[in-house]
């Protein structure tokens, strides 16, 4: 598996550096467009707040690209801080093993 040495880009700095900015897009319009708040529009590019699943289809809706899109960025965001969370954490017990005749 690939380990990654630095955090993902989050998808606000994606939204911002590829879409808003080439377009001249302001995040205030932007979030008019997508139907919420400037300050909550402003702390997803910032990267303090998460997009969700009804913010991604705006979003992508409004851009003309897709929902996944801005949940897989997201999603690699969430996976790389949990790993990073847990680095010193060690399971109680671990089951890798399957019984025999299980399916895998």
């Amino acid at each position: 598996m690939f380990k990654r040495n630095r955090r993902p880009t989050t998808p606000g700095e994606i939204l911002k550096e590829h879409y808003l900015e080439p377009r001249g897009v302001s995040i205030a319009k932007f979030a008019e467009a997508v139907g919420c708040s400037r300050k909550h529009m402003s702390a997803i590019v910032g990267g303090k707040a998460r997009i969700e699943a009804k913010m991604a289809a705006r979003i992508a809706t409004v851009l003309g690209t897709t929902p996944e899109l801005w949940l897989n960025l997201q999603n690699a965001v969430d996976v790389y801080d949990a790993r990073q969370e847990l680095k010193d954490w060690h399971p109680a017990r671990v089951y890798t093993d399957l019984p025999e005749g299980a399916a895998a």
